[in-house]
């Protein structure tokens, strides 16, 4: 396996460019997903039936705390690959869990988010617009716990073998998932929440 050093440790060779290149194609495949339930969410945001509309049961207070945990925890996983780069591994490891933990507050207020919907009578049967919502932020929710679980493994790889190029690769290719899952909740965030409450 031939290493070029003139590049970052994460596209040192080609096995690596090859699967960040990948999973690029797979994110291809990931933002379909989302705009199909977008799109979805779009079509059924007014079949409210007899059950309540967005903004008879979005609050405010959660949706921000969701979205700075989340806006934050792509900051930290920026500076985790920042000091992966630098060589700097246990730096990089309190980075990345910092970015796990945020990521683990963010779905406990997701969780009491669906509580909170289930007690006033949105459950996933009482509209089409509470089924289409239940979906869109489960799938956004159950991409965060198989993100934190793929991180908690990463880091363990890190601890076990350093900083090689196949653990910067996969560490690398993790931060491009964790951006990802940011950049979708921007939209949850913007199209379904605010969008709802106005």
């Amino acid at each position: 396996m031939k290493i070029d050093h003139s590049l970052p440790l994460e596209y040192s060779t080609e096995e690596n460019r090859l699967k960040i290149l990948g999973f690029w194609i797979f994110l291809g495949a990931e933002i379909m997903l989302f705009a199909t339930l977008f799109a979805s969410y779009f079509v059924l945001v007014d079949r409210t039936g007899n059950g309540p509309s967005g903004a008879e049961i979005f609050e405010i207070t959660p949706v921000l705390i969701e979205t700075i945990l989340l806006l934050t925890s792509s900051f930290t996983i920026g500076l985790a690959i920042h000091a992966m780069r630098l060589g700097r591994q246990n730096a990089m490891l309190a980075f990345f869990g910092i970015t796990l933990v945020l990521g683990l507050a963010f779905l406990g207020v997701e969780i009491y988010e669906f509580f909170h919907y289930v007690h006033v009578g949105a459950g996933l049967q009482t509209s089409a617009f509470t089924a289409i919502l239940l979906t869109t932020l489960g799938t956004h929710g159950a991409h965060v716990a198989f993100g934190l679980v793929w991180g908690l493994f990463i880091m363990l790889q890190v601890k076990k073998h350093g900083l090689t190029s196949k653990t910067a690769n996969k560490s690398f290719i993790f931060s491009l998932y964790w951006h990802f899952l940011d950049v979708v909740w921007i939209f949850i965030f913007s199209f379904v929440y605010l969008k709802g409450m106005m």
